[in-house]
């Protein structure tokens, strides 16, 4: 009788630690469960093909989640692919919360914005400055991936006027051809919605003068008829933004436009649209859609001429159709610029 007892209070003992055991297991996976803040902003970068262990215990090093075996108990339940990438962490989350964001892939981005009418070197050094590749490493992908808009413009020797304007997020991982890819893929969704797919390298180009030469969006229609009645008169179009980009292709750029820029020929370039007639032999910048939209609908006008909004102390271009009448609005702007600088 005696050794029967024994036994039964063996076996109550054994089960009270059993139970002890699942009670601090279960109390272990709930804490594990539990948010935990970072004690600043951390990154953590997932190389492609890592496994869901080696990711907790990433995570677990980096103090995002309390517990790696608590990470991988959410994946056992949910069993959802995990992306790769560089993920930052800076607010308290669960480490379920964790698991879906890697889930849904919601990397690290960095926010980039394309102003409309720059050149592909101004895009080069934003994306630079911004820690997002090299400025070198990004100009030549402009011009290495060129063949990607040659069924658009055949005579496209690099991307300049086919890098988009906006606002894009690009990860820290990608590559200047990605970026590019990126800018030219958002220009052809522009192009498809304006129905722009005839004579594309001649409305490009004619865009980013428009877009240099003006700082009023509502005169673009009236630049871009002053531009195409020049052109159909056989006029030199006579724009300085294209004599300039010139230059700084060709390294010759002063910081100014000097007499010998114009009529040197030791300083003369194909964009000197003071000497060559037509226009210049591709775009000078990248420009939006307000401009693009300009190049294929001007306004019907016969000007010829006018004094553009960046030079105008009231803020709007003056237009004319005679030089008589351009010579009288360049005096008019000229007169209005000394007394804005008296007052």
């Amino acid at each position: 009788m005696a050794g029967g007892r024994r036994k039964r209070r063996s076996g109550a003992g054994g089960s009270g630690i059993v139970l002890l055991i699942l009670v601090l297991a279960v109390a272990a996976g709930w804490y594990g469960l539990l948010p935990l803040q970072p004690t600043e902003p951390t990154f953590v970068d997932i190389a492609p093909g890592t496994s869901a262990t080696h990711i907790g215990a990433q995570l677990e090093s980096a103090g995002i989640i309390r517990s790696r075996w608590a990470f991988l108990a959410v994946r056992l339940l949910r069993h959802r692919r995990l992306k790769a990438g560089e993920y930052r962490f800076e607010k308290s989350a669960s480490v379920v919360d964790v698991y879906d964001r890697i889930a849904r892939g919601d990397i690290f981005t960095v926010a980039v914005t394309i102003p409309e009418g720059w050149t592909r070197h101004e895009i080069a050094a934003r994306l630079e400055q911004a820690g997002l590749g090299t400025s070198d490493g990004f100009l030549d992908a402009t011009v290495s991936d060129v063949g990607q808009i040659h069924d658009l413009d055949p005579q496209a020797v690099n991307l300049e006027g086919y890098l988009f304007p906006d606002t894009y997020r690009f990860s820290r991982h990608a590559t200047e051809a990605q970026m590019v890819d990126a800018m030219v893929h958002r220009f052809r969704t522009e192009a498809r919605q304006l129905n722009l797919s005839q004579h594309v390298h001649d409305v490009v180009t004619l865009a980013s003068l428009v877009e240099k030469e003006t700082a009023v969006s509502q005169e673009r229609p009236l630049v871009a008829s002053v531009l195409r009645n020049r052109l159909a008169k056989g006029m030199p179009l006579m724009t300085d933004p294209a004599v300039i980009y010139g230059l700084h292709e060709q390294g010759k750029w002063r910081g100014a436009i000097y007499a010998s820029d114009l009529s040197d020929p030791a300083h003369d370039t194909p964009y000197n649209t003071y000497r060559h007639i037509g226009l210049p032999p591709g775009p000078i910048a990248n420009p939006g859609t307000a401009s693009l939209r300009a190049a294929m609908h001007p306004a019907n006008t016969d000007y010829l001429y006018f004094v553009a909004a960046g030079n105008d102390p009231q803020g709007h271009s003056l237009f004319a159709s005679t030089l008589q009448e351009h010579q009288r609005n360049v005096a008019l702007y000229r007169k209005a610029k000394q007394q804005a600088g008296a007052q």
